[in-house]
């Protein structure tokens, strides 16, 4: 979710007369690695795989199968994570062994999988159609649920001779996790038990101040972005890598405005935010997107629901037979959910979680006790470890017993 303020920001440099990215090289310490190489750096042992959804998109797809601490071995427990909006894998492994969820799972003897929905900086390719051509863009995180994960899970449970898995999910990953249990009910026979980070679900009391000024037009910003046909959300990778030096390094007197900019996605919090890292954190983020997803999530935040994308009258009558699109069926979710959320969180509200909850059959929820938590904080906060991620691994040992 760092993509709009992150791209409001990218008229920072000239406003400051800096250097834009065509006159700027970016220094080899601050070019992003991939996530293979993330994670060997930091003693892991990975593998990188492509897998072709069922509609043609071709995802990245990363595992860690071992460390000194738990060697690569037949038969480990299986952990797929799937990362949010315009965020990508190596957000699980680049805080570190201490913070990073991936490398904690792969510590803890799990045999971890990390997926990359459509439009990524990692899955960017098609059997038939190129990221210039407008028609590879027209997906929301609803055709993530319906093809990206199950094909990441047949995947994952195929290499790894295994029947079943874990699930972790964070914000939109979590959309795509819902949209999967309701859309194709039966890979929920595949899934041992689902752990939802923040998801991004009921959003009509989202307190995200751009959201909610482009919530209400979001049928006119629609109707311009197909008129004009921008497809893709798609800033600068030089310029966004060139602000990471200039505006979010720990040396940078600027770092202040980049620090801001996070809190104003997904809530202040001043004492948990790992300023170490949001240098880094613009080496990947934004990852890429389609705008579709942004539209997907402001109709949402004014529907007041949980329902399919909304094509306009028209469209809707053509592709759902109804005037309005239909309400996800959360009553289908009947595998067990954990949800973590946060009394601080501005984008995916308290309030809406509970109200995702109250339609969960079969789910329990959290509320991180630290009344600052943010959205973010469940990816790089201090102690994300000691709120969040050894809960969660307790709860999946339980399991393994």
């Amino acid at each position: 979710m760092l993509g709009i303020p992150l791209a409001l920001c990218c008229l920072l440099p000239a406003i400051l007369g800096l250097p834009l990215e065509d006159q700027y090289e970016i220094p080899e310490a601050y070019k992003a690695l991939t996530p293979h190489d993330l994670a060997v750096k930091a003693g892991y042992q990975a593998e990188s795989y492509e897998v072709v959804t069922e509609d043609g998109y071709i995802l990245g797809l990363e595992r860690i199968t071992g460390s000194e601490k738990s060697p690569p071995a037949a038969g480990k427990p299986v952990v797929l994570l799937i990362h949010g909006l315009l965020d990508c894998s190596p957000s699980w492994v680049f805080p570190g062994p201490e913070k990073g969820f991936a490398l904690m799972l792969s510590d803890w003897g799990y045999d971890v999988w990390m997926g990359n929905v459509r439009g990524n900086r990692y899955s960017r390719k098609h059997v038939n159609l190129t990221v210039s051509n407008p028609d590879y863009w027209l997906f929301s995180w609803h055709e993530m649920g319906v093809y990206d994960i199950p094909a990441m899970i047949d995947y994952a449970l195929k290499i790894s001779k295994q029947e079943k898995l874990f699930l972790v999910s964070h914000s939109q990953g979590g959309s795509a996790f819902f949209v999967m249990a309701t859309e194709r009910p039966e890979y929920q026979e595949k899934i041992i038990a689902s752990f939802a980070l923040a998801p991004a679900t009921f959003m009509n009391n989202s307190k995200n101040p751009l959201l909610n000024i482009l919530a209400p037009h979001s049928s006119d910003i629609k109707f311009m972005l197909d008129l004009i046909g921008m497809s893709e959300f798609k800033p600068s990778k030089k310029l966004i890598q060139t602000l990471g030096k200039i505006v979010c390094d720990d040396q940078s007197f600027l770092q202040p405005v980049c620090k801001n900019i996070v809190f104003l996605i997904g809530g202040f919090n001043d004492k948990d935010m790992n300023l170490t890292l949001l240098s880094t954190v613009v080496q990947y983020d934004p990852a890429g997107a389609s705008t579709r997803q942004f539209v997907h999530y402001a109709q949402l935040m004014t529907s007041g629901k949980f329902r399919k994308y909304d094509h306009g009258l028209i469209g809707n009558m053509k592709k759902y037979g109804q005037i309005h699109p239909p309400d996800y069926d959360l009553a289908k979710v009947k595998l067990p959910v954990y949800i973590y959320y946060g009394s601080n969180d501005i984008l995916v509200a308290p309030e809406d979680t509970r109200k995702l909850y109250e339609k969960l059959p079969n789910a329990q929820k959290f509320l991180v006790p630290y009344e600052y938590f943010t959205h973010l904080d469940f990816l790089w906060g201090k102690h994300v470890d000691i709120w969040v991620y050894n809960q969660v691994l307790s709860l999946m040992e339980r399991y393994k017993k």
